[in-house]
């Protein structure tokens, strides 16, 4: 295409240059009106052929691109699905030659359940009372590997559902990690690990020592001359096998783990005490 342009613009210059050359003697009559006309219509048929010259290049030119193949992002690219000669985009041969990932972040998707979603969201709003900021507070989160390793970089919320699944009772959530070494790779499983803000002075007791009676939640707490008493507490959120305690409990009382159902309010009992071990693993 390009010797077929250079050949159109040399076929213009000699056109040119004979019609440059008639058209004076043409205006002092010494060559015929018939031969101006043939050199006005060569010099057009010349420019013409120029055109379609330069107008064939470009077609050629964007044929040629689409023989090379560029990523518009820079990522790692997985096993290319046809080979130099193949003719693609029609069956049996894949439309989708190759996959680029890009690794220098993750998203990590997962779904939460509706009560840890509860328990995330009211945190959150609690912090941002208790602070002057206007963006509600970034629980930690981190990336626990299939080895059981923890990933070096914690990661933040990106994106929540604005639903909750009625069939699974679960929220969506998308968090993004930075990845600069590009130690993790796409399609790999991991567990999520979100650490809610510390809440200081905070009473928990096990789930086994609370008592339920028609929606009214209780301990046997221990008094003076080893005397249970009964007292309602008020349960917030549920903490591996504990529960969270809003009102009823003060920091230090001790309360009744076994023989619940044997003993009733104001009896005395002969205590024996012990500390109880989660049996839930973080």
């Amino acid at each position: 295409q390009r010797s077929g342009l250079a050949q159109a613009n040399t076929n213009l210059a000699k056109a040119q240059s004979d019609y440059d050359r008639v058209k004076p003697l043409a205006e002092i009559r010494a060559v015929s009106q018939a031969e101006l006309d043939g050199a006005v219509a060569a010099l057009d048929a010349a420019k013409a052929s120029v055109d379609a010259s330069e107008a064939s290049l470009r077609l050629s030119q964007i044929n040629l691109g689409y023989t090379r193949i560029a990523s518009p992002i820079t990522g790692v690219i997985g096993k290319s699905l046809a080979q130099t000669g193949e003719y693609v985009g029609q069956s049996p041969n894949p439309v989708i030659l190759n996959t680029v990932s890009k690794t220098d972040s993750l998203k990590v998707e997962f779904f939460l359940t509706e009560n840890d979603y509860l328990q995330l969201a009211r945190q959150a709003i609690i912090e941002n009372q208790q602070s002057d900021s206007r963006e509600l507070p970034q629980p930690k989160i981190q990336l626990v590997l299939s080895d059981n390793s923890v990933f070096d970089y914690e990661g933040k919320f990106r994106f929540i559902n604005r639903e909750v699944d009625p069939t699974t009772g679960a929220i969506l959530i998308q968090t993004i990690f930075p990845n600069p070494r590009g130690i993790v790779k796409p399609g790999q499983f991991a567990k999520v690990r979100i650490t809610a803000p510390p809440r200081p002075n905070t009473i928990i007791v096990p789930q086994r020592a609370v008592r339920e009676f028609q929606g009214q939640f209780s301990v046997f707490v221990l008094g003076d001359s080893s005397k249970v008493q009964e007292r309602p507490i008020e349960l917030g959120d549920a903490y591996r096998d504990y529960y969270v305690v809003r009102q009823g409990l003060s920091n230090g009382e001790q309360i009744l783990l076994e023989g619940l159902l044997k003993v009733r309010s104001g009896q005395v009992i002969d205590p024996q005490m012990t500390v109880f071990e989660s049996k839930v693993p973080e």
